[in-house]
């Protein structure tokens, strides 16, 4: 079995496009209302901070050399500014070093003189200093930098609520658009099964979805008349054919002298009616009814039919206790077609056919493998074994039959909720897998 192709699902791909729009826009505002903000925070914090150096410069300008050490210690009792004197050995770092600090040193350099220095620590104690001049001494003012910052918000959760809130709403929006699809995907899978009676809902607001119901249910009404049609007319042909076929076996087993000719008459009779009962059973929408059944049972019931070791030899490796959900006639004539095939194709010349029945399970579902050993068929005419009236090799086209066998068992695995898979095997020959669900 190939492996399935990643696919990402609709409404995970909606879900995310929208996320990322939404988180992206959150992100751009947050961005913006930063930006709007620094400018004004900036002009609103230099003025302040310039208002309390000129009043420490005032203060210290007005007082001689020895009360100056008294003005600076009423300061210290301060706990939000302190002043200390500035000496050559100072260790400074430069406050400037995001938007908003460049915004705020150059306005202080506005306001006290294109000779102040701001600094974002001194002799390694970090905070806003800003060294200042008084006659010929020099001061620094130190204050704390932290209520002249900017931050995206002051708490971080409400950027983990704005995102929250985004996931949510991309995830309901993604339900909301993607719930019309889903109701059509289903509505189509139906009538894939044979369920002509899906209908969906044509009162839908939405123009475009309801357009698109509109046409399925209209599609829906046409595929069920035309299958009805269609079984009628081959009840119909079945009848009308039967019933000559009946008579003129008759006739030729009382009239016929010849043993010979009366036996291949009498065959391909028999062929004809095997053919009309191969189209029946791909035409005919029998009702299914899943239920477990012993795949080990129903497999050697239907090979019981089969053991002529002259013409086909089947070898079965199934577990008794193994069982599948399926319908057991359904998956019957599933059996009976792949044996009649393996019989008339899967054989070289002279020898009968050998086939092999085995399983593999993956997870929930199980693998039920058909191999025969016979030539096998060509890569590419695999695609086109289960087409209608399609013979692998030219060869076939002399063969008895109707060409619908493998066209019957793919129908009838897909009715059963499975998966049909052709191939050759390794080795040679022709490789049938079946993938149905495991019951408990």
């Amino acid at each position: 079995m190939s492996r399935p192709q990643l696919a990402l699902n609709l409404f995970w791909r909606t879900f995310a496009l929208l996320a990322l729009l939404l988180t992206g826009g959150v992100l751009a505002w947050q961005q913006t209302f930063k930006a709007l903000e620094a400018e004004p925070r900036a002009l609103e914090a230099a003025q302040q901070l310039a208002g309390l150096v000129n009043l420490s410069r005032a203060a210290l300008a007005n007082t001689d050399a020895i009360n100056r050490v008294a003005v600076i210690s009423s300061i210290a009792r301060s706990e939000m500014v302190k002043v200390r004197v500035a000496e050559g050995h100072d260790r400074w770092q430069p406050y400037d070093m995001n938007p908003f600090a460049k915004e705020l040193a150059a306005e202080l350099r506005g306001r006290l003189g294109p000779d102040t220095v701001v600094a974002s620590s001194v002799n390694g104690e970090t905070g806003l200093w800003v060294r200042f001049a008084v006659d010929q001494d020099a001061y620094w003012l130190q204050t704390s930098a932290s209520p002249l910052t900017v931050t995206s918000f002051n708490n971080w959760w409400w950027i983990a609520i704005s995102l929250a809130a985004t996931a949510l709403g991309s995830a309901l929006i993604a339900r909301l658009i993607n719930q019309p699809l889903r109701e059509l995907s289903i509505a189509a899978g139906r009538i894939r099964e044979g369920e002509y009676d899906s209908r969906l809902d044509e009162r839908t607001l939405t123009s475009e979805i309801r357009e698109v119901n509109m046409g399925f249910n209209r599609m829906a009404r046409e595929l069920a008349k035309m299958e009805e049609d269609r079984t009628v007319m081959l009840a119909g042909i079945s009848h009308d054919l039967r019933t000559p076929l009946a008579r003129l076996r008759l006739e030729v087993e009382m009239s016929v002298s010849d043993e010979q000719a009366r036996q291949f008459m009498v065959q391909d009779i028999d062929q004809l009616d095997a053919i009309i009962n191969k189209f029946m059973d791909y035409a005919r929408p029998s009702e299914l009814q899943l239920q477990p059944v012993p795949l080990a049972e129903l497999v050697e019931r239907e090979a019981q039919g089969f053991r002529d070791p002259t013409q086909i030899r089947i070898q079965i490796r199934l577990p008794s206790e193994l069982k599948v959900w399926a319908d057991e006639t359904e998956l019957g004539r599933v059996l009976l077609n792949l044996f009649e095939n393996a019989r008339r194709y899967g054989h070289g010349p002279g020898e009968p056919a050998l086939v092999e029945v085995g399983h593999t399970q993956n997870g929930p579902w199980v693998l039920l493998q058909v191999r025969d050993h016979g030539p096998g068929v060509p890569p590419d005419k695999l695609a086109r074994l289960t087409t209608p009236f399609f013979r692998g090799d030219a060869a076939r086209t002399a063969a008895t039959g109707a060409g619908l066998g493998l066209a019957i068992v793919e129908k009838s695995v897909q009715r059963l909720g499975g998966q049909l898979e052709l191939g050759n095997a390794e080795g040679g020959g022709l490789l049938t897998v079946i993938r149905l669900q495991r019951a408990a």
